[in-house]
């Protein structure tokens, strides 16, 4: 069982015990103790709005993700100089783009299945292959220009390694 099966399973506790028998809210624990963004990314994609509980979710999690997400990926874009700062206005040009990237990347990387075969990889017309998303289950990242979409992929790629490192430490933690 990964991380992500323990954590959404702690969150369904029956009681908040912890003996020899009961374990169950090992998994939030860890991924406390884990620290960094990676908590707040765990709560967000997995306990907020669970499957069972979509009337439950805590949106200020989301937003207090999104603000944090957004001066991450500014100061990455800073960083890595995506915009070259000569006048005023290319200051709100990359501050613009900062903020594009941000809010897309997390959408992706909350919700980026598929639509066509709701993430299966198989279409639900012809059960064959997906001719949309080519089996994968994954959405390609829909944005106007290469440039933007390649800085999109970059952050859900930053985010996915920023989860697995989280889970990763969190796993440490529960052994």
């Amino acid at each position: 069982m990964g991380f992500a099966e323990k954590f959404v399973a702690s969150l369904q506790s029956s009681n908040l015990r912890d003996d020899a028998f009961h374990h169950d809210l090992d998994a939030i624990a860890a991924a406390a103790l884990a620290g960094d963004l990676g908590s707040l990314l765990c709560r967000v994609k997995y306990a907020d709005g669970t499957i069972n509980k979509l009337f439950e979710g805590n949106s200020g999690n989301l937003a207090q993700l999104l603000r944090i997400w957004t001066a991450a990926v500014t100061e990455k874009g800073k960083a890595r100089r995506w915009v070259k700062i000569n006048s005023e206005r290319d200051i709100f040009t990359a501050h613009a783009l900062y903020k594009r990237v941000a809010h897309a990347s997390l959408a992706h990387w909350l919700d980026g299945h598929c639509k066509d075969c709701n993430g299966t990889g198989v279409s639900l017309r012809s059960l064959r292959g997906c001719v949309t998303c080519s089996g994968s289950g994954q959405a390609d990242v829909v944005c106007a220009g290469g440039f933007e979409r390649e800085r999109i992929k970059d952050m859900v790629s930053e985010l996915h390694s920023m989860l697995a490192s989280h889970q990763w430490r969190a796993n440490s933690i529960l052994r």
